[in-house]
């Protein structure tokens, strides 16, 4: 134990009065999804689900009831096929509802243009026709990752608290942990783009 490990370790003492300091405290957070009923989860959804649509402008078309599926399908692992067929409806409505809601896929970002690129023309509010031109893409893929690249940018400015609440009613303490890092780590990276992005201008 290095002369700072001890000085915090120390500290702790200190502080807490407690001896130990390595005993393992995950089990100590609990999990919510086991102590919230499936009711009371539907609910909150429900409640978060309204929040969003009177914060952002919703496009999918879908009501409330059916972005609450989404939502469930979501972290359920399902994939849009899968949702669409539950709703009876198609792929295309059930991505725009994911992006609505803020439920981006690390699979969403894999896009066949530089990313990186097309943020910064969203950033600076160039339009689609431009940044069709400015890729030399087809309008329908630029138009899908721009949505992608939306959703990510008002998650992001929201701190990633709708997907986090929206985690926290649905998956377990290993998946939540792993579905936030991934949103933190997504968001850290864009936030940092858009920052470069607004200095260059």
């Amino acid at each position: 134990m290095d002369e700072q490990t001890e000085e915090l370790r120390d500290l702790f003492v200190e502080t807490t009065g407690a001896e130990e300091v390595t005993e393992d405290q995950a089990e100590d957070r609990g999990d919510l999804a086991d102590t919230v009923s499936a009711e009371d989860a539907e609910a909150r959804i429900r409640e978060l689900v309204g929040r969003m649509r009177d914060r952002y402008a919703f496009e999918s078309g879908l009501d409330d009831d059916a972005l609450v599926r989404v939502v469930t399908r979501f972290f359920a692992d399902e994939g849009d096929s899968e949702i669409a067929e539950a709703l009876g409806t198609d792929e295309p409505t059930v991505f725009r509802a994911r992006m609505d809601l803020h439920l981006v896929r690390e699979s969403d970002r894999e896009a066949p243009l530089p990313m990186d690129e097309l943020r910064e023309l969203l950033v600076e509010d160039v339009p689609l026709d431009e940044r069709v031109e400015r890729l030399d893409a087809d309008r329908e893929t630029v138009e899908h990752y721009s949505q992608v690249i939306a959703a990510d940018r008002r998650s992001t400015r929201a701190n990633g608290r709708f997907v986090d609440e929206f985690a926290e009613l649905l998956t377990d303490a290993d998946l939540r942990d792993s579905h936030a890092a991934d949103a933190r780590e997504s968001g850290l990276e864009e936030a940092a783009e858009d920052i470069e992005t607004n200095t260059q201008l």
